[in-house]
């Protein structure tokens, strides 16, 4: 008799256990995903939201991988609510190279393949480049230009500024093309104050179509003008 009522207590457990769901996601640190994406991709069965099944699967198996994303973690909150931390990868530009965009971080190493473009990460063209090959540095000709294209990205990023496209030419003058304005930066002198005075003249130039000239920026004039061409 003891044997059944201890059967029967046992399963009654395991029922319980069962039955206790993540039923609350919260996640946290995600810029290139929305949450709902985050929880999307990482609770896409029914199992996948009961909370033990949820923690040994987090504990004993390798997490998913997710584009743009390095690891995430899963931090339980109470039986029912969970907190996803997700730790994303550093992504300041991509080049084109055999249908695909090769995304790189500051350091210039290669940290994605994506067949899709990446929101508010700008396009660099103008580069010549050998093979591509992931989590290896981006093997570029001229390490001069890809020094600077660091440290424009950088600088882009302190202010805040989204480009679609930083083009390079021949001779390593960049030009910001965002939206409908072209913006012709020339060489690497001065470009901290080049950006600056970009970001200053951002709300004169909403809504206008044409190419802004930053290449006679001269920090020690502070009252010169810049051209502005029309399309």
């Amino acid at each position: 008799m003891g044997l059944w009522i201890g059967l029967a207590v046992f399963l009654l457990l395991v029922l319980l256990v069962l039955s206790v769901r993540v039923t609350a996601v919260m996640v946290t640190g995600n810029n290139k995903y929305s949450a709902e994406q985050i929880e999307g991709t990482l609770f896409e069965s029914r199992w996948d939201r009961n909370t033990l099944f949820l923690f040994l699967k987090d504990r004993f198996q390798p997490h998913k991988e997710i584009p743009f994303v390095e690891d995430y973690s899963i931090v339980f909150q109470s039986p029912f609510s969970v907190e996803v931390i997700v730790y994303e990868k550093s992504v300041v530009g991509y080049v084109s190279y055999m249908s695909s965009y090769m995304y790189f971080d500051k350091d210039g190493i290669i940290v994605e393949s994506s067949s899709s473009r990446l929101e508010g990460v700008p396009w660099i063209t103008g580069l010549n480049f050998g093979q591509i090959v992931l989590n290896k540095p981006l093997p570029v000709e001229n390490q001069q230009i890809f020094e600077q294209i660091m440290n424009l990205t950088q600088i882009l990023s302190i202010y805040e500024i989204k480009a679609d496209q930083i083009k390079y030419d021949s001779s390593g003058k960049a030009t910001l093309i965002m939206g409908d304005i072209d913006v012709y930066l020339g060489d690497n002198k001065d470009m901290n104050g080049k950006i600056s005075e970009l970001h200053d003249m951002l709300p004169e130039l909403a809504g206008l179509s044409g190419t802004l000239y930053l290449d006679t920026y001269d920090e020690n004039n502070s009252g010169l003008w810049y051209s502005f061409i029309k399309k």
